[in-house]
Formats: structure tokens, C-alpha cells, sequence
């Protein structure tokens, strides 16, 4: 938002007004709810639109519906999870899910109502559509904690339980980058879809836990622990134990193929910068992350089990 303002946009926001409306008070502000409540958006034109939340069929073909003779140019938001594999890597050719999903809300039919979504928006716009594909969202006010966790962690200090395998490398993008370059897509009429995560180089889950050391002088122990171990123990991937996946099935969701959106102009600031703005402006989240006592248990049974 700030960038799109410094760079002399005219922008307009469209919510419910909930949450932090003071926010941008140099935006126009039009209040509504994207579902069945749009009469605040009827009778306007608009160069273009960037929809950052739709997640369900039904409510984004509302607001396409509406707009589509009215805005040139419609920019989803949809996810990596829009996917249906993820024993590998994905590329843009790659399928999506397909079936309708049973559930508006269900976590487990998310990446299903992405890909729904993405229908949606591409049978109406056509070649008119820029489908963004983001992978873990991180950076400042990032309330997911999914990232967060490990900067905190490590500031705290002590021996702290790392995943193995430590070479894996891992997915994320700064949400500072993400905008940039949205706003860069927007502006050049993009159009297709494209993966939008990074960094590159992709680090390995050892060069980011010894980044945030670094970064945050902590004298933290890391302390490698054993794949098998910790799904013995039922250690759950991705949230519990942020960023760690190993399930076979599902290691491809650190493997997207960038190359296309940084050949649009994709390009990530120093890990560094990410890591610091993160402890400073992201809280953690109680629903990731290893819970202290959680950790310690572990941690003990590990280092038991190896002497």
C-alpha cells in the first residue's frame, strides 16, 4: 500500500472496515463485505483490481461478476496450495486441483478453493487475469507465526530443538517483496499466472537458523534432531514445527519454480532485513510453533536416545 501511494497511485480500499480502519487515511475507504454487500462498489471504474483475500468460489464470482465491465484488469491472490502435487516441485503448467471442494471454509479443501477461485476469475477475464501463486507469506505483522516462530526462538536463546534433514532448503517470501512486485505486475498488465515465493538462492533450513543466529547475535544452541525421531513423537510438520516438512508427499511445497516471476521483475532483499523485521514486527502466534515445555520433552528424549 505505502509503495503503491509513493509511487502516485490512486488507490481505493474495499472491507468491512473491522479491522485497523484508521489505517492509510490518505486512501479512499468504500465499506462493504465482499459477500452479498458490493453496492458500494456499483456505478465506479477502477484501471485495475487486486483481490488479496478471496478464498471462496462463490464470493469471488460476486465481485467479478461486478466488476467485469467495469475493471480492465483483475489480480488474484491465490496460493501455492492451489496445487495437486506436491511430491515435487510445482511450474505454472503444472495441474491444479480440480474438483469442486465440499467445504467453504474447511483448512483442508483451502488449496481446492484457490484453484476453484482462480476458475472463477480466469473464465471471466480471460487474458485480462494475473493469477499470483504466493508460498509462505512472512515479514512484518505476519499473524500466522508460521515463520516468526524461528527468529523469536532464537533470540530467546538455549539449546533449541532444529529439524533435520539441515540441508532441505525452504520457501518463503518477505510480504514487502511480494507487494513490490504486485504492484510492478499490476502496473505492466501481467497477465497468467505466476509463483510467487523465493528466495534465491533458496536457503537451507541450516542457513536460516544460522542467519537468525547471526543476525540477532544469539549465543542459541542448535540442536539437530533426527527426522524419523520427531515424527515417532508425532511432531506435526509445517505448523508445529514451522517450515519442516518431510512427508514425502508434500516436500515439493519448498520446491516451486520462481523463475517466471523473477524474469517479471520477482527480486528478494537480504534474509537479513526479512529476519530482523520479523522479530521486531511480527508477534508470535499460539498456533505455531513448539510450545516450550514441548520443546524441553523433546529435547531430552533426543539427547537421552544419542548417549
Amino acid at each position: 500500500m505505502e509503495r503503491a501511494v509513493a509511487r502516485g497511485h490512486e488507490l481505493t480500499l474495499f472491507n468491512r472496515g473491522e479491522t485497523n480502519p484508521e489505517l492509510f487515511p490518505e486512501v479512499e475507504k468504500l465499506r462493504g463485505d465482499r459477500d452479498r454487500r458490493l453496492d458500494a462498489l456499483r456505478g465506479r471504474e477502477w484501471d485495475a483490481v487486486i483481490d488479496t483475500c478471496g478464498q471462496i468460489p462463490r464470493v469471488v464470482s460476486q465481485s467479478v461478476e461486478l466488476l467485469r465491465e467495469c475493471v480492465p484488469h483483475y489480480a488474484f491472490v491465490s496460493s501455492i496450495s492451489a496445487y495437486a502435487n506436491f511430491a515435487h516441485g510445482s511450474s505454472e503448467d503444472d495441474p491444479v486441483h480440480e474438483d469442486e471442494p465440499p467445504d467453504e471454509h474447511d483448512m483442508e479443501f483451502y488449496g481446492a478453493r484457490k484453484a476453484a477461485c482462480e476458475r472463477v476469475v480466469t473464465d471471466s477475464y480471460g487474458e485480462a487475469a494475473l493469477i499470483i501463486r504466493p508460498g509462505l507469506i512472512v515479514g512484518p505483522h505476519d499473524p500466522t507465526g508460521r515463520f516468526t516462530y524461528w527468529p523469536h526462538r532464537i533470540a530467546r536463546g538455549g539449546d533449541v530443538l532444529a529439524p533435520e534433514p539441515r540441508d532441505e532448503q525452504v520457501q518463503f517470501i518477505d510480504v514487502r517483496d511480494l507487494a513490490a512486485w504486485m504492484l510492478l505486475a499490476v502496473e505492466s498488465r501481467a497477465a497468467g499466472a505466476f509463483n510467487a515465493t523465493g528466495p534465491l538462492p533458496a536457503p537451507s533450513m541450516e542457513q536460516l537458523l544460522n542467519a537468525c543466529r547471526d543476525v540477532l547475535n544469539s549465543e542459541a544452541r542448535l540442536v539437530w534432531v533426527d527426522a524419523d525421531f520427531l515424527r515417532g513423537r508425532e511432531v506435526g510438520e509445517w505448523m508445529e514445527l514451522p517450515l519442516w516438512v518431510v512427508d514425502p508427499e508434500w516436500v515439493g511445497i519448498h520446491r516451486a519454480d520462481v523463475s517466471k516471476a523473477v524474469a517479471a521483475g520477482l527480486a528478494f532483499r537480504p534474509l537479513e532485513e526479512t529476519i530482523r523485521a520479523t522479530l521486531a514486527e511480527a508477534a508470535l502466534s499460539d498456533d505455531a510453533g513448539l510450545r516450550p515445555e514441548r520443546e524441553a520433552e523433546l529435547l531430552t528424549a533426543w539427547l537421552a536416545s544419542t548417549t
